[in-house]
């Protein structure tokens, strides 16, 4: 036995006379880890190249982490790429000479439309899925498939294959610098293989571009980058949703989680009334969100207890969509590592399974003699749910200044500290390791 185990031992009787507690062993898992006031996630959309050439070195220097939603058809070395799943193209450039577009045909038909030979045809794919995701719009999408049929019809269109500006500003992206992202910390995850206008697709074509591209990064980089997933334009069709969330188990578009209120991008609410455990709040940087506002997010974050603040970002200096110069993100990534105290920074994966973790596991505590002995029971999939939990727990007394932590074969040592309840520690645990042991250190006055 350890010299330091048999003094503990050895004064436990004493200690127990000097007074203790009601709290003694009560723990709680902290809202955010480490007991932060917030958490904020900066996301990326889209992968352009000036992403990784631009914003992440500014990020680097910071030591900021990030998740970035790319597109993985995009990528040289790539083996899925963009292409119709169903019968021949022909067959349904056919069809519409003699019948129009309707409800039973819309989605065969937009799924091909990008596919059928020509370049130029992408546009009408994007215009005619975001038409069809609004019931008012159906017959705009209708009309406006059938204008593009008939051009193919009538030989309008160059002949070739022509995808989407998103999917050709990756340009000079590499599959070698996204693992070596994902080494540095940073999250690489799926934006589909082509970003794709789902909810104009029909179920067999979305399933490819989800599917896919989620397989394409398991084999690129691993199954911990098969997390997360953005669907493109940040839609939150149903049908489309309940497709995403049998293949991915996080999606920043919606997280139907029963204890967190979700306030997407286009919300004009703020988290001022939130009854549940969590509110996630997505706030889009753009041109159209000057500095000072965009500040203000983190402000709000850093006020509240349960706010997660996710922000999301496009182009940048001057490629893509919405682009912010780099000295704007320089200045205002700056001002969010100045709240680093305040806020748990993190990627959108880490962020969602803590959540998840805090939601499902328990943890009991005894105590064995001088010691608080924890159990973590952890119901979640173990080699996905891994984030580390930060525990509070309160102490039998107020001269258990410091407090060794021993889970495994690992330990560490913290200080305690003290609010109106009593002397307590804050601590990382593993939430798949399922013991933990508390140990004073003690100090020579506390010898009998």
């Amino acid at each position: 036995m350890k010299p330091l185990l048999l003094v503990i031992i050895t004064c436990f009787c004493f200690i127990l006379a000097k007074g203790q507690t009601n709290n003694i062993g009560q723990t709680t898992i902290t809202e955010w880890q480490d007991g932060k006031a917030g958490a904020l996630s900066i996301t990326y959309d889209d992968g352009s190249r000036n992403q990784f050439t631009k914003a992440l070195p500014i990020m680097e220097r910071l030591k900021l982490p990030a998740t970035f939603f790319v597109i993985t058809g995009g990528l040289p070395g790539s083996k899925y790429h963009g292409k119709f799943v169903g019968r021949p193209v022909k067959e349904i450039i056919n069809e519409t000479a003699t019948i129009p577009t309707n409800d039973q045909n819309f989605l065969e038909r937009c799924s091909a439309a990008g596919y059928l030979g020509y370049k130029g045809t992408i546009t009408y794919v994007t215009k005619a899925g975001g038409m069809y995701d609004n019931p008012k719009r159906k017959a705009q999408a209708f009309k406006l498939m059938d204008s593009l049929y008939k051009k193919v019809r009538n030989g309008d269109f160059q002949p070739g294959y022509q995808p989407c500006d998103e999917y050709l500003q990756e340009a000079g992206d590499t599959w070698d610098e996204m693992r070596r992202y994902g080494a540095e910390g940073y999250e690489i995850a799926s934006h589909s293989i082509t970003h794709a206008s789902m909810p104009g697709l029909d179920s067999v074509n979305i399933v490819y571009e989800l599917e896919k591209s989620k397989e394409e990064i398991r084999n690129q980089m691993g199954e911990r980058y098969t997390f997360s997933t953005e669907v493109p334009y940040g839609y939150e069709n149903a049908r489309v949703m309940q497709i995403a969330y049998k293949i991915y188990p996080a999606l920043r578009n919606r997280m139907p989680e029963p204890w967190l209120t979700e306030l997407d991008r286009p919300s004009k609410k703020t988290p001022v009334v939130n009854n549940l455990d969590y509110v996630q709040w997505q706030r889009e940087c753009n041109t159209h969100a000057p500095l000072p506002l965009m500040k203000s997010w983190v402000d709000t974050a850093v006020a509240r207890r349960d706010t997660w603040l996710v922000l999301v970002i496009h182009g940048v200096d001057g490629l893509g969509y919405e682009a912010l110069s780099d000295t704007l993100l320089n200045n205002y990534f700056h001002y969010i590592k100045d709240r680093d105290n305040s806020l748990w920074i993190a990627t959108f994966g880490d962020v969602t399974k803590y959540m998840r973790e805090r939601e499902s596991v328990v943890v009991k505590n005894t105590r064995k003699k001088i010691a608080i002995v924890l159990n973590i029971a952890n119901p979640l999939d173990k080699k996905m749910y891994d984030v580390p939990l930060t525990l509070k727990t309160y102490l039998p007394i107020a001269s258990w200044e410091q407090v060794i932590v021993y889970q495994g074969k690992h330990s560490h040592t913290v200080k305690s500290e003290k609010d109106e309840k009593g002397t307590y520690v804050v601590y990382k645990v593993n939430p798949n390791l399922p013991n933990v042991t508390l140990l004073p250190v003690l100090k020579g006055s506390d010898m009998p």
